[in-house]
């Protein structure tokens, strides 16, 4: 289903991010313009069969955001190539385009729009949505009046209903209380068994541990190991409390 070859992503830093075009010209004729390279992937390769659930792991800043990011098509590789087959479900920033001013239903069909979904899909699973969200009282509140787990909860209650081949999940298994992050792990479980093939990163280990078929390690943007997970998993957090 995806196949990710000799994959790098480099970003570009320097002073030009402060300065107007003219002045950018200028100090490059100059020679006087100041960057520098931050390679956050370098040469990644591995390949991810249907119906497996690839986890990655990694300290913070290792490149799992990015890889992730790549992944969804979001963003492109410097260097390198991923062929996808089957449509891809990102859900990434799940926070991301609610309007506070908005009732809790209005951005339910809001974020729906955004999603991809159509006005009469969400008309028709709206109770499920709120009911798995647990928010059946509050449709009527202004999303700004919310709690951040409330919020984390609609929002991954919109993201989950998805119909895709593939999902790309960035700690989306870690939003609300107990109950609901073991039932969102249900949920996903669900999905996983359906037959869509995942990506997941998690700073959970026991969420890896108990749910992925395969792990990729990186650290500092580049493959510290992939296969299977008990084996990644015990190297990574051997490696982990050394640091």
């Amino acid at each position: 289903m995806i196949e990710v070859k000799n994959v790098s992503v480099r970003y570009i830093m320097g002073d030009f991010k402060d300065i107007g075009l003219k002045e950018y010209l200028i100090r490059k004729a100059q020679g006087k313009l100041t960057v520098q390279e931050f390679w956050a992937l370098r040469d990644v390769n591995f390949h991810v069969n249907r119906g497996e659930l690839l986890g990655i792991v990694g300290s913070n800043g290792s490149g799992k955001s990015t890889m992730l990011k790549v992944l969804a098509g979001i963003m492109p590789p410097t260097k390198g190539s991923i062929a996808v087959k089957g449509t891809i479900a990102p859900l990434l920033e799940l926070g991301a385009g609610f309007d506070g001013e908005l009732t809790v239903k209005e951005n339910v069909f809001l974020r729906g729009a955004m999603l991809g979904y159509s006005k009469a899909f969400i008309t028709d699973q709206y109770e499920e949505i709120i009911d798995f969200a647990e928010l059946k009282q509050f449709e009527d509140v202004a999303f700004k009046k919310l709690s951040s787990g409330m919020k984390s909860k609609l929002a991954f209650s919109l993201a989950s209903m998805v119909s895709s081949d593939i999902l790309v999940l960035d700690e989306v298994l870690s939003v609300g209380d107990i109950a609901f992050k073991k039932k969102s792990e249900q949920r996903m479980l669900d999905l996983i068994n359906s037959g869509v093939t995942t990506i997941l990163v998690s700073h959970s280990m026991a969420q890896i541990r108990e749910m992925c078929t395969q792990v990729l390690w990186l650290e500092k943007g580049e493959m510290k190991g992939i296969g299977d997970t008990k084996e990644i998993c015990d190297a990574y957090e051997q490696y982990m409390s050394k640091k």
